[in-house]
């Protein structure tokens, strides 16, 4: 059963999204996100995960002609992020998000974490200094970059560079981080330490990530969600979805007898 008495950061309410060619990619999501909780969104490929995750954060607005049907509430100011007189800039740096390869920008490790605060208007150095370490602290690389924050992101290696966008993530001090596939381009190692990572990120935030790796899922989130064709089959406890799920398409792809 899911924990009443955890607060619901946000929830999605009766989510429709269709893309520019008029296809529905969504179709009335009704989910929450539990505060300070991981929840994991599971399901085969095209099945409306990457969809719905960028809907949180508005990203769908970037291409012309996408749209939106429901609402995004954000808790507690009963906030839709949907509404058109939201500013999406604003809700890019209450919900930042990690993509599935890391895309450091061509620029300093240390003008990588400052750019949202520069966005913001931040001019106070001693402020971008704090921040920048805070948020590299954050992101677990602060001992591995300090004494070269000058250099180029990008000759940082690849687990590093997911570690220094996560902290790109952080300096804004977003209330939800996104993560889509974050760990599918990295090694086992890289991996590991994103996943401790996203577990000790759960003290300060509210995460969503989406997961092809069954066992990823298994080991990092407290609820799980499974979809299909652009609908939400299933959502409950991530103990309870592995081991005693409700419905026999939700046991079906997690045995890998589809999907």
């Amino acid at each position: 059963m899911v924990n009443v008495t955890t607060p619901i950061k946000a929830e999605s309410r009766d989510l429709n999204f269709f893309y520019s060619n008029g296809t529905k990619a969504l179709n009335g999501i009704n989910m929450p996100l539990y505060e300070n909780k991981i929840t994991a969104l599971i399901g085969p490929s095209g099945c409306g995960k990457s969809t719905f995750l960028r809907c949180f954060n508005r990203m769908h607005d970037l291409y012309p002609g996408n749209k939106y049907q429901g609402q995004i509430v954000m808790h507690p100011d009963n906030t839709n992020i949907l509404d058109q007189g939201v500013d999406p800039i604003e809700v890019r740096m209450r919900i930042s998000m990690v993509f599935q390869k890391p895309n450091p920008f061509p620029k300093s490790i240390y003008e990588n974490v400052a750019y949202g605060l520069r966005v913001r208007g931040e001019g106070n150095k001693r402020i971008m200094d704090d921040k920048v370490e805070e948020a590299l602290k954050g992101a677990a690389l602060w001992n591995e970059v300090k004494d070269r924050l000058h250099d180029l992101a990008f000759n940082l290696s690849g687990g590093q560079q997911q570690r220094l966008c996560i902290a790109r993530a952080l300096a804004t001090d977003p209330e939800i981080m996104l993560f889509d596939e974050p760990t599918s381009a990295l090694d086992p190692i890289a991996t590991a330490n994103i996943e401790e990572l996203m577990s000790e990120l759960r003290g300060k935030l509210t995460i969503l990530v989406v997961t092809h790796n069954m066992q990823q899922a298994a080991r990092v989130s407290d609820y799980t969600a499974y979809m299909y064709l652009g609908e939400l089959i299933e959502y409950g406890d991530t103990d309870k979805i592995f081991t005693n799920p409700t419905r026999k398409e939700t046991e079906d792809y997690i045995t890998g007898k589809f999907g």
